[in-house]
């Protein structure tokens, strides 16, 4: 298939696309064959340096379990959480059927700008929604607290220039979700070469 073709229903995706809460996912998720379609796509995006500044964990199964004990672990050190409390947030990691650690491989000394290079991993991000949408899948990405824990970061083996991009959720739904309000494109947008704000 020749690069850059028109596709009307790519369009209409973007726009119906919905992220599912990872608690209401059901499964199953994504097998390998299908998450394979959808990392490579996340993989498929603008990379000024051609620097692939970015890497995958795919937890599933008791895999994500271990990343569970590993957040309320470090709810306890770092946050000073009461264990009771950390306890309840191993279920974290297991909303989803699939659960991928997107992480940000950063080169702070390379020519190409360390802001440049965190805009790649989300795009890798945001395409592998898409993909998971076009490909009938259920999905979500989150970060929170665990996305900046040094317990989590080093027990999931993460460098010293690593940092988690966020949590993405995969897997099926039961239910269509809801929209959200959604930004008026004109309260965000300006059509013309900005006036000079000098007196």
């Amino acid at each position: 298939m020749p690069f850059n073709t028109p596709n009307d229903a790519t369009y209409d995706l973007l726009m119906n696309r919905r992220s599912v809460k990872a608690k209401d996912m059901v499964g199953p998720g994504p097998d390998r064959a299908a998450m394979e379609k959808i990392l490579a796509a996340g993989m498929r995006v603008p990379d000024h340096g051609k620097l692939n500044p970015w890497r995958f964990l795919v937890l599933t199964g008791a895999d994500r379990e271990k990343l569970g004990d590993l957040i309320a672990e470090g709810l306890v050190i770092e946050d000073e959480r009461d264990p009771k409390v950390a306890e309840k947030m191993k279920g974290y990691a297991s909303q989803g059927p699939v659960l991928v650690v997107a992480i940000m491989c950063i080169n702070p000394d390379h020519k190409i700008p360390v802001m440049e290079q965190e805009l790649s991993i989300g795009a890798a991000c945001q395409n592998m929604l898409v993909a998971a949408t076009a490909l009938g899948y259920a999905s979500q990405w989150l970060t929170g607290w665990a996305a900046y824990s040094k317990t989590v970061s080093n027990g999931l083996g993460l460098g010293e220039n690593e940092k988690i991009a966020g949590f993405l959720f995969f897997g099926n739904q039961d239910r269509d979700p809801s929209e959200r309000p959604r930004p008026d494109i004109n309260d965000h947008i300006t059509w013309s070469f900005p006036e000079s704000k000098e007196a």
